[in-house]
């Protein structure tokens, strides 16, 4: 690539390739739905199918909007943050070099790693350069996306709520520019990547407000909070001015962990000691017990905040 700009045009080329082949798949995979599994009784109870006389999943329902639930923004942003840095700005990396790092899961490469971990603009630190990244990617992928026909006679919309997949998804990834090692979880929702936000949860949510929230049909934010810091009333109204800051913003959905990676690592040891811990994954609340190694985990890999 002769710069930085011809690299993300071939990232929005492939971003639309993937996109375009999601719906084909997802349609398809409606229109089997529709014709060889009806829902009866779900029908019954959805406003609309009687008097239309539509099965639920063939347009039956009063709003059959769809959505693409994204996640990954913040490793996709902060990989190519790592790319335009120290490829095209920096020159102190070479292309060869970072694909031979990646393809060998940074084996023997610690050191190119912590670079790119270390020395990169990260989106979630209200850093201009990376929060740019970010918009623009958004921009893209909500362009993708949005107004696309589905099955039902209406259109596809992006939401950026990741449950879990972000999880899954990481094991299916390899090593990336951000200097993520292979299987691991890619960013969940619009959170920053795990351990990529350094300038603390004000910061974060002044990075989320660049984005136009609007357009998606919602969105996450996952933070976690040592439980220090709720010890009194001063703290517990620092959480709320820091919730009501995100929503002025027009931020859509915040969601906290009060809980230290100390009591985490004891129930993973003890879990008949925990069995009441209740964490919030992403989206939903479980007990932290019966999570599989992978998902808790990811909940003891996000930041660890201590101070707002």
């Amino acid at each position: 690539f002769r710069d930085y700009n011809a690299l993300y045009e071939a990232f929005v080329n492939q971003l639309n390739y993937i996109v375009d082949l999601k719906i084909k798949v997802n349609n398809y995979i409606e229109r089997m739905y529709a014709r060889y599994a009806p829902a009866p009784f779900l029908s019954v109870v959805i406003a609309d199918c009687i008097a239309k006389g539509k099965d639920y999943y063939n347009g039956g329902p009063r709003y059959n909007t769809n959505y693409i639930q994204c996640c990954g923004i913040g490793t996709v942003t902060d990989s190519l943050s790592a790319i335009k840095k120290h490829i095209f700005e920096n020159k102190t990396v070479t292309m060869d070099d970072l694909l031979a790092a990646i393809h060998r899961n940074f084996e023997e490469h610690e050191a190119l790693r912590l670079r790119l971990w270390n020395k990169t603009p990260f989106y979630g630190n209200d850093d201009k350069d990376a929060d740019a990244i970010m918009q623009r990617v958004y921009a893209d992928l909500f362009e993708a996306i949005d107004g696309k026909p589905n099955t039902k006679g209406t259109t596809y919309h992006l939401n950026m709520l990741s449950t879990t997949c972000h999880v899954y998804f990481g094991k299916m990834l390899g090593a990336s520019a951000n200097g993520r090692l292979a299987g691991e979880p890619v960013s969940d929702g619009t959170s920053p990547s795990h351990g990529a936000d350094r300038n603390g949860p004000t910061a974060v949510i002044k990075s989320l407000a660049k984005m136009d929230q609007v357009k998606s049909g919602g969105t996450l934010l996952n933070q976690r909070f040592l439980p220090g810091m709720l010890k009194d009333e001063a703290g517990i109204e620092k959480l709320c001015h820091l919730i009501r800051t995100y929503f002025n913003l027009n931020g859509h959905h915040i969601q906290f962990n009060i809980v230290d990676s100390g009591t985490l690592r004891q129930a993973q040891q003890k879990p008949d000691a925990y069995r009441d811990l209740l964490v919030r994954v992403a989206g939903y609340s479980d007990y932290f017990v019966d999570l599989d190694a992978d998902h808790q985990e990811e909940i003891i890999s996000r930041t660890q905040h201590d101070s707002i």
